[in-house]
């Protein structure tokens, strides 16, 4: 059996796209050594050194930089005439798109994983003619693909309802951390990585995007509160490359920190280096993701796998994938305490601590691999 994949986000490695590509590239070869796999990559990414020599990789022409203004344009070429046409053209038996790309029409078998449909269900994210043309021909797709993957039940559910899918053509295969989130390993470089970042000695942490959707601005309510009790000890450090606020799709959260006047308790430390995120995780106090809504929410059980316990919003995937191991929680005051108790009182923080490692032991990738060929090997006997 043959897999051509799209690797369209093997380069952007900080995406849940562009992880998810890896790890599966990682892993197939490790529980299926007889599938032959190959790797299609557009013209602006160079030829990995960093990838098993089982793999074969093919370059949709000369390595060449695309001007950003031009990235969206050449993004669909790529997905709806050369990737299709190269499949074709190496045989492959099975298409794999691994993320909402799908082409209208493919020579071969077609596999797509759909992270989520957030453009669909808050149509903020699908703001602007191009989005919204985007949107509507990945769905009609989508549609097309003989099978559907996706990362949890509850995104499933999702597909079904929005695209029109039937719930027979939808598998979910689980994320799942890496083995770089561990509670010792690499530990030994994590005072580097809190110099490196200018760390306080102890700190609660977000890391992530600062959209809509993320609520970040929840968590800045909540630190009012944990401010007041204590956040001269416990400073709220916010991970990750701050974008253009405009007010809508980003709301403008350093102004909303000044109309707080929590701007003392605040520690913003800009993009992190995938490198260094198990470092960050396990020098925390505790994790908090207010996100309103996920396909998965891995970096929540990164977080668990390195030691650290984590307070969520209620989104129905946390309840799925988090179970109990998660404080879980309804508003900003719910979340202001439960950091707090995570904080102070130790035999509680002990019990999150347990139960984040012991779910976190049950998701590997491995598995997801396992569970992705069994999907293959569906589309090859239909």
């Amino acid at each position: 059996m043959h897999i051509a994949m799209n690797g369209w986000f093997y380069d952007q490695e900080s995406t849940g796209s562009g992880q998810y590509l890896r790890h599966l590239l990682a892993n197939l070869p490790k529980v299926a050594p007889e599938l032959e796999l190959s790797l299609i990559l557009p013209p602006h990414i160079p030829s990995p050194s960093d990838l098993s020599p089982a793999i074969n990789v093919v370059c949709a022409g000369r390595s060449r930089l695309v001007p950003e203004s031009m990235r969206r344009v050449s993004k669909v070429h790529f997905e709806q005439r050369t990737f299709p046409r190269l499949a074709r053209q190496i045989n492959a038996d099975i298409a794999h798109v691994p993320y909402w790309g799908t082409p209208m029409a493919c020579p071969v078998k077609l596999v797509t994983t759909i992270l989520d449909v957030i453009p669909l269900l808050y149509p903020i994210y699908s703001r602007g003619p191009f989005t919204s043309l985007y949107t509507a021909l990945v769905s009609s797709a989508a549609r097309g693909s003989n099978h559907i993957i996706t990362i949890s039940e509850t995104a499933k559910v999702d597909i079904e309802e929005q695209l029109q899918i039937p719930e027979e053509k939808i598998a979910v295969t689980y994320l799942a951390p890496g083995e770089q989130y561990h509670p010792q390993i690499g530990a030994e470089d994590d005072e580097a990585v809190r110099e490196e970042y200018d760390l306080p000695e102890r700190f609660v942490l977000y890391l992530g995007g600062f959209d809509w959707r993320k609520q970040v601005n929840n968590l800045l309510l909540a630190y009012t509160y944990v401010g007041e009790a204590d956040g001269d000890t416990f400073p709220l450090v916010i991970a990750g490359r701050e974008p253009t606020y405009d007010d809508r799709l980003f709301p403008n959260l350093r102004e909303y920190c000044r109309r707080l006047n929590i701007e003392d308790y605040l520690r913003w430390i800009g993009f992190v280096d995938e490198a260094d995120k198990p470092a960050l995780y396990r020098l925390a106090d505790v994790f908090v993701f207010p996100s309103l809504y996920e396909g998965f929410g891995l970096m929540a059980l990164e977080a668990m796998a390195s030691g650290t316990p984590v307070v969520t919003s209620d989104a129905i995937v946390f309840e799925e994938v988090l179970e109990d191991a998660a404080f879980i929680v309804n508003n900003a005051r719910e979340m202001a305490g439960a950091i707090l108790a995570l904080l102070i009182q130790q035999p509680l923080r002990d019990t999150m601590i347990n139960q984040g490692l012991a779910l976190a032991s049950n998701y590997s990738w491995r598995k997801t691999a396992e569970e992705t060929l069994a999907v293959y090997e569906r589309v090859m006997h239909n």
